[in-house]
């Protein structure tokens, strides 16, 4: 081999190992949740008077969910006088009419119910609800996003588990209210039930720490004062406080039957903005937090999870440099040892890496859906692709972590979407005009090029992962295309303003 090709199985090899790496820690997470399958956690006793809770509801720009949220908070089964409404809003557009007159009826019904409004948005959502905490009457805050609608018995269903003063956080699992909207939520809903259901799971019952997901969940008070408070140094500050937290000695518990149910993103750039923020959180923690992990006196165990769980975001610059990397297999003028390149690392990475996917996401179909779960595997190929498509995305936010590029917290945009057929408020918000657009829709023409040319050389065993990388490409490029397109151009003779008005 000459140099070049010495370089390309060097860097070949380097990512194989890397996503092989995180292959055998999806195999990991799969067998913890199989073994603690049945230690379903219990509440060590029975609170005889119930506790004071504040419930927290960070807003921002939320116009479309907002009422929805209020006056589901509103119908908690929760005793008036233990429940301390606070509604944080920083919100510079109509919704802040809305919450005022939303909180004047919570008021006039009995609640003790603020409306605490930050002209400064300093600390974005971590600072909202650092700056509540001054007000805060409950040792015990519940959160919760503006997209999600509480069932009415949640507070019941975590409240006791709080008996156990070693006890931090109480996390619910996420349900997906407009999950059959489209093949994008179906998917979103996917990726989300493989973190919520089995990761979370096999994490907490194992004793490895897990992350708060930034709503849906219980807080103690005294938890967040011990850990350091809300701290806003990064994107993801609840991974950053779950971290800080469990090094100080409290636990936390996941609840995976206990379902709060929350609106997916039904665009494809506010699906992009959404992992985008997620990604480059993840990552500033880890700069910010793994060395310390190290540091601290958890057990070894404890300390590799937490390595895998804080550097799993890496595996997209991986992605990328792996599609980088395909072009000599593709070629039948590739490496002298191609004929047995299959064998020798594309095998073994296909059953480490690919097939440890389909392992994860059929685990948390068959706990969700124990009689059709085959129906939704049948997306796996779709879930493959579309996290394939993100990369780009995905690996961007990572390189802006790493080189400390600074942005701002992005709202996700939600626009109440509940059930099909549902119109959702596209000009209501600015489409993510961004250089990754530009490099996916490369990419997409690049993969076309290699399934065509994978065709003609009758390179049979390369056209399903090609064909995988361009869909992915195609998908996310083409989905964020559509959101450039004027509002006008697809509502025949309406208006902009009389697009956003209609509704389903």
């Amino acid at each position: 081999m000459d140099w070049f090709d010495t370089l390309w199985v060097i860097s070949y090899l380097v990512v194989v190992l890397g996503l092989s790496g995180y292959g055998i820690h999806r195999y990991v997470m799969v067998y913890l949740f199989c073994k603690h399958a049945k230690d379903v956690p219990k509440p060590k006793g029975h609170f005889e008077e119930l506790p004071m809770v504040t419930v927290q509801l960070p807003i921002y720009n939320e116009l479309h969910v907002v009422e929805r949220l209020v006056r589901s908070v509103a119908e908690l089964d929760y005793p008036k006088d233990k429940l301390q409404i606070q509604v944080l809003d920083d919100s510079t557009d109509e919704t802040r009419e809305i919450c005022q007159v939303e909180v004047a009826k919570l008021v006039a019904a009995g609640f003790d119910a603020q409306l605490i409004h930050r002209v400064d948005r300093t600390g974005f959502k971590a600072g909202a609800l650092e700056h509540g905490m001054a007000d805060a009457r409950g040792e015990y805050i519940f959160i919760l996003d503006a997209d999600f609608v509480p069932p009415k018995n949640v507070l019941h269903d975590m409240i006791h588990y709080f008996t156990d003063e070693k006890i931090g956080l109480i996390q619910t699992r996420w349900g997906h209210i407009n999950r059959e909207y489209s093949l994008l939520t179906r998917i979103q809903a996917m990726f989300l039930d493989g973190h919520l259901i089995v990761e979370q799971t096999a994490r907490s019952r194992s004793g490895r720490f897990f992350n708060f997901n930034g709503t849906a969940g219980i807080w103690r008070k005294s938890c967040i004062e011990d850990a350091g408070g809300w701290q806003h140094d990064t994107l993801t500050e609840d991974l950053d406080l779950s971290y800080r937290a469990q090094m100080k000695g409290w636990k936390f518990v996941f609840l995976k039957d206990v379902v709060t149910p929350a609106e997916l993103p039904v665009d494809m750039n506010g699906f992009k903005s959404q992992q985008h923020r997620w990604t480059k959180g993840s990552i500033q923690t880890c700069k910010k937090l793994l060395k310390t992990v190290w540091m601290s006196p958890q057990p070894l165990i404890i300390k590799l999870e937490a390595t895998a769980h804080l550097t799993s975001n890496f595996a997209y610059l991986l992605l990328i440099f792996l599609c980088f990397l395909i072009y000599p297999g593709a070629s039948p003028d590739g490496l002298e040892f191609g004929g047995y390149r299959f064998l020798i690392l594309d095998l073994p990475v296909f059953m480490i890496a690919s097939v440890s996917v389909g392992a994860f996401y059929i685990c948390s179909q068959r706990a969700v859906y124990p009689k059709n779960w085959l129906k939704e595997v049948l997306l796996l190929p779709f879930l493959l692709a579309l996290g394939i498509g993100m990369s780009i995305n995905n690996g961007k936010a990572v390189l802006e972590a790493l080189f400390n590029m600074e942005s701002p917290f992005v709202r996700t945009p939600k626009y109440g979407i509940e059930k099909n057929g549902q119109a959702w408020r596209r000009s209501s918000y600015s489409a993510m005009k961004s250089l990754a657009l530009v490099f996916e829709l490369i990419l997409a023409l690049y993969f076309t090029y290699l399934t065509l040319f994978a065709v003609a050389a009758d390179i049979w065993s390369s056209v399903p992962f090609m064909i995988l990388f361009m869909f992915g490409f195609w998908y996310v490029a083409i989905g964020s295309l559509m959101q450039l397109i004027p509002p006008t151009w697809l509502s025949g003779n309406k208006t902009t303003a009389e697009v956003v008005a209609t509704v389903g």
